[in-house]
């Protein structure tokens, strides 16, 4: 049976939900483990320094454009992952030296590969899988000191994990985790999420830093404001333009504030829910006289996340506040405008009125101008007639007579020249 066409992004899509698969482990095993923070540019650098490194070791090197990369390389095993913000380093070694941290799988791995690596690392640890047969927490004490040790059996019983959240003075947190009863395909998914935990962790409190550093910010705006309000009580029109500006320069220091933190937190809430899913997945059962790994981590991490919360909450309050000052004070700006354009307006219109009235009197006496010398040129006609003879009557009777002919005929003609002018209006 031949099917319709796929959606393009079908194979993409089914595949995504087996991307970065857990490595399979068998006790005893070393991991050594980086997660570097990197930009673009850093994580197209991440992925060459891989390429180089599986030709050096004659291993075929991933595709361009893959985000996931694994590879036995003979000295070592590799694992490498391309995320938005970081990439992740895993490499595996079977067997263990005498203690159990004593010779991580890092050693392994060319040195100045390593240091070479581009980015900044964020989280970097050893995990060592041992088999079962000592006892846990003896196992657990004989590693790491008593009083800061947390750990607990997961799954059913199935394993123990024991670590003290510390950095040690190689740069590297440490892991113990005890097969108690894995497969393979367990072992590894258990060793993936505890490391995925502790990288998520400190993805997420990246965000505790802006926040604390943002907290002064808000509490000076929170009382520009305030003072911004208080005076918008008693401002006269004088001064509302001026408390404008400043609420506008304010809501804008708010807005790029903002605009720089707001990935940072969003990016911390999903980091802190991955961390939260990851934890639950252990199904950790607690042992005598230890902290789980859940109550160590809510316990310093809820804190944090609770702070970001605050002031991301805070400053998104404050925001709103400003906005709704603002559009208070615009409308009294803009209601105290509409009152002056009113009154010049008025002031126009009696302007408009004494000037009609001023042109029709001027317009009075242009017609009387305009009388007195059309008259005069009637009377040197007249004169000039009279003298010749040729007029019947006396020429200052006709001069007389033309007055009232020639006012009214100039009056009805400025009349028909105003309601000319007012049709074309």
């Amino acid at each position: 049976m031949m099917l319709p066409g796929s959606h393009p992004e079908r194979v993409v899509l089914n595949d995504e939900v087996h991307a970065r698969p857990p490595e399979p482990l068998a006790a005893p095993t070393r991991l050594s483990y980086l997660a570097m923070i990197c930009d673009a540019e850093a994580r197209e650098a991440s992925f060459r320094a891989v390429v180089a490194l599986a030709k050096t070791c004659g291993v075929t090197p991933p595709e361009p454009g893959e985000n996931h990369f694994s590879a036995d390389l003979f000295a070592f095993r590799l694992k490498w992952e391309r995320h938005t913000e970081f990439v992740r380093y895993t490499f595996i070694r079977d067997g263990m030296g005498r203690e159990p941290f004593s010779d991580p799988a890092l050693e392994a791995v060319p040195k100045d590969w390593v240091s070479g690596l581009p980015g900044e690392v964020i989280m970097a640890a050893h995990l060592v899988l041992v088999p079962a047969g000592e006892a846990a927490v003896a196992l657990g004490e004989s590693v790491f000191p008593r009083d800061a040790l947390v750990g607990s059996v997961m799954g059913d019983d199935t394993s123990a994990v024991f670590t003290d959240f510390r950095i040690y003075p190689d740069g590297f947190s440490r892991i113990l985790m005890q097969d108690r009863g894995l497969n393979a395909w367990q072992a590894g998914r258990v060793a993936q999420r505890l490391l995925e935990i502790d990288t998520y962790r400190m993805m997420a409190l990246l965000a505790l830093p802006v926040a604390q550093g943002l907290a002064p910010f808000i509490a000076r705006c929170e009382q520009e404001l305030a003072r911004i309000t208080a005076a918008m009580v008693t401002a006269g029109e004088a001064e509302e333009p001026v408390l404008l500006d400043r609420l506008t320069r304010l809501a804008a220091e708010i807005d790029s504030r903002q605009s720089d933190n707001l990935y940072r937190f969003s990016a911390a809430a999903a980091y802190d829910e991955i961390v939260q899913r990851r934890i639950a997945e252990l199904r950790e059962q607690r042992i005598a006289g230890l902290q789980t790994l859940q109550e160590f981590i809510e316990r310093r991490m809820a804190p944090a996340m609770n702070t970001c919360r605050s002031v991301s909450t805070r400053q998104e309050e404050l925001s709103r506040r400003v906005a709704r000052a603002t559009q208070l004070l615009s409308t009294r700006v803009g209601i105290t405008r509409e009152g002056q354009s009113h009154a010049l307006l008025a002031t126009m219109n009696r302007r408009v009125r004494q000037q009609l009235r001023l042109q029709s009197t001027v317009e009075g006496l242009s017609i009387a101008a305009v009388t007195y010398y059309v008259v005069g040129l009637i009377g040197f006609l007249a004169e000039g007639l009279a003298a010749a003879g040729a007029l019947p009557v006396k020429a200052y009777l006709v001069k007389g007579l033309s007055v009232p002919v020639v006012a009214i005929v100039l009056l009805l003609a400025l009349r028909r020249v105003r309601r000319a002018m007012h049709r074309e209006d």
